[in-house]
């Protein structure tokens, strides 16, 4: 299936599609492993007991994946500025890079608005110092996998679905949240609504992609 893109460019959507998926399943295994062998193979985080402490490590977790994942970005669209004709932002002179970059960037904020309030509450689900390490975990694999969609992403855009695994741990964690969340509120019934309510968007979220015309 090829599209013409709005750049008169055609794409080929299903060798897009293949190595985008074929990515995805070659990263999940080693992603999925990352995250228990921090989880697991860590020693228990100490002084946890306290709820305050527990909500104040994953703080300094958020703290350092915003350091190293967003203001990053932000550096590396700032330095391409400087030292190219993209000095000036309003002339349109952006080069191919800057623009994957920029790109790279925004998907970053986006993730992490998804990946801080998650963390956060799971850091409240947790009891003590060794299961404070799913919070370590979370963040070790969602640093990585950003920076697995970064340097994907500069190779060619359908190499960046190793990083977005990042993306499903986020709503993984949520979802968990959610559920626990549901449950205290309204029971089992709090827990069916929710699950109803995302199962129900996302299965029309997947009918759209599958309905609408390929040129869309």
């Amino acid at each position: 299936m090829n599209v013409e893109s709005d750049a008169g460019r055609v794409v080929d959507v299903r060798s897009e599609r293949r190595t985008v998926m074929l990515g995805v399943s070659i990263a999940a295994p080693i992603t999925v492993g990352l995250w228990f062998a921090v989880a697991t193979l860590t020693p228990p985080i100490p002084n946890m007991d306290d709820p305050w402490n527990r909500l104040w490590f994953a703080i300094k977790c958020c703290c350092v994946a915003v350091l190293l994942c967003l203001v990053l970005g932000v550096e590396m669209v700032a330095h391409l500025r400087l030292n190219t004709s993209a000095i000036n932002p309003l002339v349109g002179l952006e080069s191919a890079r800057m623009n994957v970059t920029q790109r790279c960037l925004r998907n970053t904020v986006e993730q992490t608005l998804i990946f801080i309030p998650g963390l956060l509450a799971l850091a409240g689900y947790c009891a003590n110092g060794r299961s404070m390490r799913m919070v370590l975990a979370t963040t070790v694999v969602w640093i990585v996998t950003r920076f697995a969609f970064w340097i994907g992403y500069q190779i060619a855009p359908r190499f960046r679905a190793a990083g977005m695994l990042g993306m499903v741990q986020s709503m993984l964690v949520l979802l968990y949240v959610c559920d626990r969340f549901g449950r205290e509120v309204a029971g089992v019934a709090g827990e069916a609504v929710i699950w109803a309510i995302f199962l129900g968007v996302e299965a029309f979220l997947v009918y759209l992609s599958f309905s609408r015309p390929s040129s869309d």
